[in-house]
């Protein structure tokens, strides 16, 4: 299942299971997970992109080891809602692994998430290469949170 709709994704999702949170760039993916509780999002890790079926298997591999309910990927749509390839090329890659696994999957939009995270890091006094091996698997996190917090207001996916 690949969907728009976090309402019909939440009544897809086992209770007590985490969420993952994936950042797709296209040089890496960034990770998030969640707590069982659904309620915190928390940066996991950083994975270098190589191939499609290296990339999927590394990821359902982190799925299988934390028994993960679903994945929510960020939907970098354009600043005026449109969508762009970014957007088509994450849409393929939601595609492609669903085929891999019946784990629901779910969009996220996540206009401005890279940005919001760099001021962070900025504003923490981080230095540019700090920020470069921290970004994506906290932009991960941020979509994952902005997903999580819908989840709550919505009263789906606990």
């Amino acid at each position: 299942m690949v969907t728009d709709d976090l309402a019909a994704f939440a009544v897809a999702l086992p209770p007590g299971r985490p969420l993952f949170g994936l950042d797709l760039g296209e040089k890496t993916i960034g990770v998030a997970i969640s707590d069982t509780r659904r309620s915190v999002a928390s940066p996991a890790e950083t994975i270098r992109r190589t191939k499609f079926g290296v990339d999927a298997a590394a990821l359902l591999a982190l799925a299988a080891g934390r028994e993960a309910a679903g994945f929510i990927l960020g939907l970098p749509r354009n600043m005026d809602g449109s969508e762009g390839p970014r957007c088509q090329s994450t849409r393929s890659f939601a595609r492609n692994l669903s085929r891999l696994t019946d784990l629901p999957i779910a969009f996220w939009d996540e206009r401005l998430s890279t940005v919001a995270v760099e001021r962070t890091l900025i504003a923490a006094d981080a230095s540019r290469r700090r920020r470069a091996e921290l970004v994506d698997k906290l932009a991960a996190a941020y979509i994952l949170q902005g997903a999580l917090d819908r989840l709550a207001n919505i009263g789906a996916g606990r």
